[in-house]
């Protein structure tokens, strides 16, 4: 299953314009090129464009310069990373960038690129403050109740423990179904869920007129 720009972009922490702008190659080469996207489509992310995802809103929001992480991109690919950018990890050093190799090697890709340093592993999955200094939601836990994991409908919010989608879940509330009884839909999903997949079905609401576009 794949991932809208709007949900996309609310498990990532980026604005679905900066979704846009990021997959444009109207200036200059993508930054990220949705995996699962096909031209004259919707576009449609993958779980890996995610965690990529949330790589680039991190940096940003440690006050690194976009054409920075374009540049660190470029020359992570020269140096022969040719996976998807879900699989390294880039941490922030001061204004640059660093890709963290293994536990002992960490390599410097945008000043002096190619340069060994000392870096701090950073953990993008869990919550971290983005450049508008709004939360973004823990990867694998985004509300109460919810999980994400690559193996269930390809990482798509779902009630945990289960394969029922989040915003199916949050639909039925809408139309005025009380949490409690949606059992009686889903006989798996219990009032706490419910109210769970609500709460982040309004998070992600909340990306949808975002404007900030870097």
């Amino acid at each position: 299953m794949s991932f809208p720009p709007v949900v996309a972009a609310a498990l990532s922490g980026a604005t679905v314009r900066q979704l846009s702008y990021w997959r444009s190659a109207r200036t200059t080469e993508p930054l990220l090129a949705p995996e699962f996207h096909r031209p004259r489509s919707r576009v449609s992310y993958s779980f890996r464009d995610v965690v990529a995802l949330r790589t680039f809103v991190y940096l940003r929001s440690r006050r690194v310069p976009l054409q920075r992480v374009r540049k660190a991109v470029k020359h992570l690919r020269k140096m022969g990373a040719d996976e998807h950018l879900a699989a390294y990890t880039l941490v922030a050093m001061d204004r640059d960038v660093v890709w963290i190799h293994s536990r002992d090697v960490a390599v410097m890709l945008t000043k002096d690129p190619g340069q060994g340093v000392i870096a701090e592993m950073v953990d993008i999955l869990g919550q971290f403050t983005n450049m508008r200094h709004r939360d973004v939601v823990p990867l694998h836990t985004p509300a109460a109740g919810l999980e994400v994991d690559q193996g269930v409908r390809g990482g798509y919010p779902v009630i945990e423990g289960t394969r029922v989608p989040y915003d199916a879940v949050a639909a039925l509330v809408d139309d005025g179904v009380d949490p409690a009884d949606v059992a009686a839909f889903y006989p798996s999903v219990g009032a706490g869920a419910a109210r769970g997949a609500v709460e982040f079905a309004r998070y992600v609401d909340q990306y949808r007129d975002t404007r900030i576009v870097a």
